[in-house]
């Protein structure tokens, strides 16, 4: 039994094409794509970034809101008072 860790990555790998990953796994080839697979991996770390400022985005809006709202909930009790 290999101690070798198999990743998600390889396990797509096996389901979309078995002799693919018995290739790189075992064979020991290399793929012939290497340019192709960094542009994915820089277009992903890239749409990553999007992602983590556009949440962080939306977050802050929803504290500006909820900040916003309460000083207007204050703001009418105490005129009432």
């Amino acid at each position: 039994m290999s101690d070798k860790w198999i990743r998600a990555r390889e396990i797509n790998e096996y389901i979309y094409c078995r002799r693919a990953w018995w290739l790189r796994r075992v064979g020991g080839y290399a793929s012939q794509n290497t340019r192709e697979l960094a542009a994915g991996t820089a277009y992903h770390q890239a749409h990553g970034r999007i992602v983590r400022r556009a949440t962080l985005t939306q977050r802050l809006a929803y504290a500006l809101i909820f900040i916003t709202v309460s000083f207007i909930v204050f703001s009418l009790l105490m005129s009432n008072s």
